[in-house]
Formats: structure tokens, sequence, C-alpha cells
């Protein structure tokens, strides 16, 4: 039961990572050079994976997993929304 819980935990927190990122690179970010580069999706997870992994450390049912996912999920959302600015900066 308590491994169900976890993996639960682990994608309600990935998928809300990817959904909130990419609104905030859609909606806040979008005129951001920065943002549009190669680079911009590793720093973002890279960074929400140490910032996760203290608090995982204290959470009995997650591990260093969850933020890993979770960094990897905010990577592939600020990915996903770079490419749908640029998209319909472009005017496609």
């Amino acid at each position: 039961m308590i491994v169900l819980l976890s993996f639960l935990a682990s994608t309600v927190l990935a998928i809300v990572g990817y959904a909130q990122a990419r609104a905030f690179v859609r909606g806040r970010l979008r005129y951001v050079d920065a943002v549009h580069t190669k680079l911009a999706p590793i720093v973002a997870g890279v960074g929400a994976a140490l910032l996760m992994l203290p608090i995982v450390a204290i959470l009995p049912i997650v591990g260093p997993g969850t933020a890993l996912s979770f960094g990897f999920s905010v990577g592939a959302g600020v990915l996903a929304g770079s490419r749908e600015v640029r998209g319909r900066l472009s005017g496609y």
C-alpha cells in the first residue's frame, strides 16, 4: 500500500511540475530570450531537482527518485512551453 501511495505522489508531483512550468513559460516568460535557449530546460530541471532533494529527504513516503522525476518534468515543461511560444510568435 505504501508503494502505491509513493508512486501516486510521485506521479502527481511530476504532472503538476510539468503543467506549472509550461504555463509559467507561456504566460510570464514568453518574451524572455534566455528561456528559448537549449540550456534553459536543463537549468530549470536541475534547479527543480536540487530544490526538491531536501524536501523529499524529510518525507518518509517519497525518495530521491521523486526529486529526479520532478526535475525532469519541470525541464520538459519549460521545453514544451518554449516551443509553444516560439511557434505562436513565428506565426505558424
